[in-house]
């Protein structure tokens, strides 16, 4: 790497790349790119490719039109770019991967990118429950491997979980921090467990309102409204999971069933909802109509 693009510590890489360029990493690269940095998205064809700019492009215009950028759409636009080719990575000083939560594809994915990156470069992974350990014992070098889990809408959250992994060397945690500063959002740091910190709370909070709903204790309007006036939740935890994906927190709870027992077993209501297609906002129906 030059001296040039040498990660600097306490400051937003110079150029960054997100590898998926749907809802979450179109949404974290307009983070990156709006905060400074110059970026990159590929994706697995052109007409992703596409698609993924039209999100990044529509998200600029949102914050443009919220006085929330100081640079135009233009300049914004020229730092932005996206691709079919890994090799637009070589230049990244960090990558996050924000591919669907499917282990063999988070895998061969960041192998893939791993490849392409100079030896300095820092990869992640926005996994929302995958063992961040488990993924880096994959790689060549575990040591520049962590997870940056951000958060459902990336613009309008303030979280981004750092999960750091059993390899994963220790000055990365600074390092990660001031990005997450840089991006106008607070970290908080976890030690890699199934279902990190908040994917596990969330998760089941989310199993439980899901059988409250199963057993007709109440509406899920009126359960959510319980979290939201109650404890303050901005979300209740089933709209939530209809903004997350009722199949993403499927994969999630299977997972988190697996490695931490029966507390997370998928509640049958979500199974049948799933396999009828309401998968939540992006179908257009899950516990509410969108």
């Amino acid at each position: 790497m030059s001296a040039t693009n040498e990660i600097v510590m306490g400051q937003l890489p110079k150029y960054s790349g997100v590898l998926g360029g749907g809802r979450m990493g179109a949404g974290i690269a307009h983070a990156l790119l709006t905060s400074g940095s110059t970026v990159v998205v590929v994706e697995r064809d052109e007409a992703s490719a596409q698609a993924a700019y039209e999100r990044v492009a529509e998200s600029v215009d949102k914050s443009i039109a919220r006085g929330v950028v100081c640079e135009s759409k233009d300049e914004l636009m020229q730092r932005f770019s996206v691709s079919t080719d890994y090799e637009q990575f070589a230049t990244a000083q960090l990558v996050i991967e924000a591919v669907p939560e499917i282990w063999d594809l988070k895998v061969s994915s960041l192998q893939a990118v791993e490849q392409v990156l100079d030896a300095e470069a820092v990869l992640a992974s926005n996994t929302s429950s995958l063992s961040v350990s488990g993924l880096a014992k994959e790689l060549a070098r575990p040591g520049k491997f962590l997870g940056l889990h951000f958060f459902n809408p990336v613009p309008a959250s303030t979280l981004i979980e750092v999960v750091i992994g059993e390899q994963t060397d220790k000055n990365l945690v600074d390092a990660s921090r001031s990005w997450v500063q840089a991006l106008g959002k607070t970290a908080v740091v976890v030690n890699d467990a199934p279902g990190f910190a908040s994917s596990r709370l969330g998760v089941a909070i989310a199993l439980e309102a899901m059988r409250m709903v199963e057993e007709g204790v109440a509406s899920a309007e009126d359960i959510d409204n319980a979290m939201v006036l109650g404890y303050k939740h901005p979300t209740g935890p089933l709209k939530t999971t209809d903004i997350v994906g009722l199949d993403v927190r499927l994969g999630i709870a299977e997972y988190l069933h697996e490695t931490l027992g029966d507390r997370f077993a998928p509640p049958q209501i979500l199974r049948d909802m799933v396999a009828e297609g309401k998968l939540g906002r992006k179908s257009g129906q899950g516990f509410y109509s969108w």
